[in-house]
């Protein structure tokens, strides 16, 4: 099964029936997603892998924020959280940086879910690849992934 395939099983098996749209250009940062889907970059889910003292952490944050990693260490009580490497990122989620999803890994990730996302009726994440993107509400997003709710820059 593709990565893709992946995100829209898990997100089914989940409860989540999200829109999911495929570009023939990849869209693989919260701009030019923003850009194709005609909506505000705050509302573009960005998926982004942490190794948070050798352990992956995934963020979903808002496309308008920088992640605050000092805060988020502090917050999942990490003594560091970097940006994970390309090579991590796909070892924890099977997909590459750039086209990774909030869910479709091979096993849970422990996740932080941006509260500023919440401000959004409707959300865009990355669906598995460099040209898909799903869609999701803050809700069913918190929910399917189990994620922590928190400031995160």
């Amino acid at each position: 099964m593709s990565a893709v395939g992946r995100v829209v099983a898990a997100l089914r098996a989940g409860g989540v029936d999200a829109e999911v749209r495929r570009f023939d250009e990849p869209v693989p940062t919260a701009a030019a997603a923003a850009r194709v889907l005609g909506c505000e970059v705050g509302a573009i889910a960005n998926s982004l892998v942490f190794d948070a003292d050798g352990v992956p952490l995934l963020v979903l944050a808002s496309g308008a924020h920088r992640v605050d990693t000092g805060k988020v260490a502090a917050l999942v009580g990490a003594a560091r959280v970097r940006r994970a490497t390309p090579e991590f990122v796909l070892a924890a989620t099977g997909q590459e940086v750039g086209g990774v999803a909030p869910v479709g890994h091979p096993s849970r990730l422990r996740t932080v879910v941006d509260v500023d996302l919440s401000a959004h009726p409707l959300l865009w994440a990355g669906g598995g690849d460099h040209h898909t993107m799903i869609s999701v509400t803050y809700t069913d997003l918190v929910r399917v992934t189990g994620g922590l709710e928190a400031a995160v820059s």
